[in-house]
């Protein structure tokens, strides 16, 4: 379909990986601690790991542990030893710049445009200013320079995932047959939803079965603490080499069909409260706890469709902000003065691939457009032309045609199944292809008692 109901899942996508750099500096603008003590003695700056051609130093690994230890005590979670969250943030560090490097090498960028946007948006969802936040991130004690290189490696990381792990998983129609079937007889689809903590112990591949043994005595040793009661965000701190380790493993409340099978087998056998014990899978050794269970036996319920058209002009460097704007200010008073129709300026105008269609895009389901789109469109009545709106894709016109509201057809039915089946396969690839990139890196490890 057009860019506009193409792209979504990938904007939000890298919307939510900025919104996980922001949320490391969240405890900091909530609570007014600084970064660093801003008046403590520097070392030395020293190299604690080498990646292929590049360091990491004490500092850049200081930094972000910082960053997380204060978001860890703003959570109220027992911090696990200080050597165990260097450990753990290092490796972090040696994935982001193993990541980093194969996206420079592959041509992956993000303009200062994209980065300019998603600050934005974040800014927004904090409901400030963009001049209001960078204030309070340096009020703060979060340079803000600083602060625009983390969000560009986010977005950088994101899309690198999305061209090398997540465009390349295919779901057959004989796969979606097999699901739809299952939900029909009352399985995994039928609205139950699971909230997961785990813990991964990635083996690399090709590993000795020494290593193997060790690395499994690792997450047993996990497995036994969780049985026992003991805090498993701390856990998963102190064990895990999951990217989400230092946030606990949640992995938030899930369907059991979009969860790894592995996790969602071992969480139909346990209650909530309980940790499962060691689980096998190519990434490795994994331990899982079944936080809470909510919904069930829920259908697909009847929704409302809009359909709609719309006008897309891009702002790039020969179209500025406000030439979009004026330019779709003008066409809007035209179609109102009854100069022209709605479908003749799409066609002459829009830059989307909805123009020959005169901006039509079909009858769309909720979720089907970003939300800047989304929102503008629902609080308009059949027949009304929106002001001029701001997405991500440009500055649009809007025109609700009508609404109705019916069951889901087959074909969305369909899409559905294979979003979610692509959702349950995405995270194993994912944890599959960080594991082979960080074998074929050259990492030195020089993290020593003395950090």
């Amino acid at each position: 379909m057009i860019s506009l109901l193409s792209a979504p899942f990938r904007i939000r996508q890298a919307g939510r990986l900025a919104v996980l750099a922001l949320l490391a500096c969240a405890p900091l603008l909530s609570s007014g601690a600084s970064a660093a003590p801003r008046n403590e003695p520097k070392e030395a700056d020293r190299i604690v790991a080498v990646v292929n051609d590049e360091v990491i130093t004490a500092s850049d690994l200081r930094q972000r542990l910082d960053l997380a230890l204060a978001q860890l005590k703003s959570r109220g979670t027992t911090l696990p030893p200080r050597e165990e969250l260097e450990r753990q943030m290092l490796e972090r560090l040696v994935m982001d710049r193993v990541q980093l490097q194969l996206a420079k090498d592959s041509g992956v960028r993000v303009s200062d445009a994209d980065l300019d946007q998603a600050i934005g948006r974040i800014a927004a969802n904090n409901k400030v200013s963009v001049q209001d936040f960078r204030a309070m991130l340096e009020k703060d004690g979060v340079p803000y320079p600083r602060f625009r290189e983390e969000i560009r490696s986010e977005i950088t990381i994101s899309r690198l995932r999305e061209r090398e792990v997540d465009n390349r998983i295919t779901i057959s129609d004989g796969e979606v047959d097999n699901f739809l079937a299952g939900e029909q007889q009352g399985g995994p689809a039928s609205g139950e939803e699971w909230q997961i903590a785990h813990i991964l112990v990635r083996s690399p591949e090709g590993a000795s079965p020494e290593a193997l043994q060790k690395l499994q005595a690792k997450a047993a040793q996990a497995a036994e603490r969780a049985a026992k009661g003991d805090d498993f965000a701390q856990l998963a701190a102190s064990y895990s080499d999951a990217p989400d380790a230092l946030t606990g493993g949640d992995l938030g409340f899930r369907t059991p069909d979009r969860l790894p099978a592995i996790f969602a087998q071992a969480a139909a056998q346990l209650s909530p409260g309980q940790a499962s014990g060691v689980l096998r899978s190519p990434a490795g050794f994994h331990v899982i706890k079944l936080i809470a269970k909510k919904g069930g036996g829920v259908q697909l319920p009847p929704v409302e469709q809009t359909r709609v058209r719309h006008i897309l002009i891009r702002v790039n460097e020969v179209v500025s902000e406000d030439e979009a704007r004026r330019k779709l200010a003008a066409v809007k008073e035209r179609l109102e003065k009854g100069g022209a129709t709605f479908a003749e300026m799409a066609r002459l105008y829009s830059q989307d691939g909805s123009a020959a269609k005169g901006g039509d895009l079909g009858w769309i389901y909720p979720g089907d457009t970003v939300p800047e789109f989304e929102k503008a469109m629902n609080e308009l009545p059949p027949g009304k032309i929106s002001d001029p709106v701001r997405s991500p894709f440009g500055w649009h016109l809007i025109q609700v045609q009508e609404r109705r509201v019916q069951d889901v057809s087959d074909e969305r039915r369909r899409a559905i199944a294979r979003q979610t089946l692509r959702e349950r396969r995405v995270d194993d690839a994912y944890q599959d292809w960080l594991r082979q990139i960080r074998d074929r890196a050259y990492v030195e490890i020089r993290l020593g008692s003395g950090d």
